[in-house]
């Protein structure tokens, strides 16, 4: 770093009748504002790589969880009341899902209470805040789409 940050200094201009202190000053914070640069910079190409590597696991992730949250939904797909009684089969045991009985979904009203309770669990950017790991958050946004759509599903049909 430090070569690259004597390589940006060498582009320091001279300015004809300046004085040294001056000119010493202009210098210090030409190198200082390129050490800054290169810093950010290497964060930032930092910041790319893990991105890049998380991509990699979620795609390697994805094979083995697709298929698990493909059987959970399997029959299921847009009924929001048996997704919502099963939802501790596809979830991790540390986010503390308590099941829910069918019988305790009859109601609309019941209904929208353990959605809007479920997508508290699953929200993707709840479960970041978290910190879960990167199975968990693959497997609470693909049960959030789910029950979204199952819950667009439910207000069309039954919250008339």
């Amino acid at each position: 770093m430090l070569a690259d940050v004597t390589t940006l200094s060498e582009e320091f201009r001279e300015i004809k009748g300046e004085s040294e202190e001056r000119r010493r000053a202009r210098l210090n914070r030409h190198i200082r504002t390129n050490a800054r640069v290169a810093e950010a910079l290497a964060e930032k190409n930092q910041r790319d790589l893990q991105s890049q590597q998380e991509q990699e696991e979620k795609h390697r992730l994805a094979e083995t969880l697709d298929r698990d949250i493909k059987s959970w939904a399997a029959g299921k797909e847009g009924n929001l009341r048996a997704l919502l009684s099963s939802l501790q089969q596809v979830l991790w045991p540390e986010c503390n899902w308590r099941p829910v009985s069918p019988t305790d979904l009859i109601t609309s009203d019941s209904v929208k209470k353990v959605y809007k309770k479920a997508t508290l669990y699953v929200h993707p950017d709840k479960v970041q805040q978290k910190g879960a790991n990167l199975q968990q958050k693959y497997i609470a946004e693909k049960v959030f789409d789910l029950l979204k759509e199952a819950w667009n599903k439910f207000s069309r049909e039954e919250l008339r």
